[in-house]
């Protein structure tokens, strides 16, 4: 056994949560230690490195298992499953049927919910919301104020070792965001500020009037 539900509850709603306690030392936790919260011991593994940490909650038929960390004020509720080396923590929600696993993490006050799939190596942060069927992956960064809702507004492509994450509102590319009007109009000028090379400029150049005609085409 890893762990035991103490006396010490959370009644939200209809629903009853307990605070575990460690009952062996783990990679970050120690024999004696008080965790998080959760409804029932089916929803964290007894075994692997798997925990809940801090006032995060985590309730209904939700799994947390491998080495996954639930922590902060985080809550995973539903039908949600987070594992491998999955973290979720700050003020984070994951719920319904979505998906957090890999090393993908979620954290700030971001969203995954319905049926969204995050994982690779994938970050979701900020003010950020992943639903529907997205599928958010690789190095992917979906941050600041992101909607990604369906797949078919939804690419996860790399170009000169930057990440180009398109959602139906922003384009990233590296740690710069803006429309795709935007990037249209002023690529080229903000590839030479962040010291691009002038071949791959270029392929942005291309690339964004790919995507431009894939969303078009997505609209119809």
């Amino acid at each position: 056994m890893k762990y035991e539900l103490t006396n010490e509850t959370k009644i939200i709603g209809f629903t009853t949560l307990y605070r575990i306690q460690a009952l062996r030392d783990g990679h970050s936790f120690n024999k004696g230690d008080l965790g998080g919260f959760i409804e029932k011991v089916e929803n964290l593994s007894q075994s692997g490195e798997c925990w809940v940490d801090g006032d995060a909650r985590v309730s209904g038929n939700t799994r947390v298992y491998g080495d996954a960390q639930v922590s902060g004020n985080a809550r995973v509720s539903g039908n949600a499953r987070v594992y491998g080396d999955a973290r979720v923590y700050g003020d984070a929600w994951v719920s319904g049927d979505a998906y957090v696993y890999d090393n993908a993490q979620v954290s700030g006050n971001a969203r995954v919910y319905e049926d969204a799939l995050v994982y690779g190596n994938a970050l979701v942060y900020g003010d950020a919301q992943v639903s529907g069927n997205a599928r958010v992956s690789g190095n992917a960064l979906v941050h600041g104020d992101a909607r990604v809702s369906k797949s078919p507004k939804y690419f996860d492509l790399q170009i000169g070792g930057r990440p180009i994450i398109v959602t139906d509102y922003h384009i990233n590319i590296g740690c710069e965001q803006h429309s795709l009007e935007h990037w249209l109009k002023n690529y080229k000028e903000i590839g030479k500020k962040n010291g691009y090379s002038k071949e791959n400029i270029k392929v942005y150049g291309v690339m964004l009037k790919t995507i431009k005609v894939i969303l078009a085409s997505a609209d119809k």
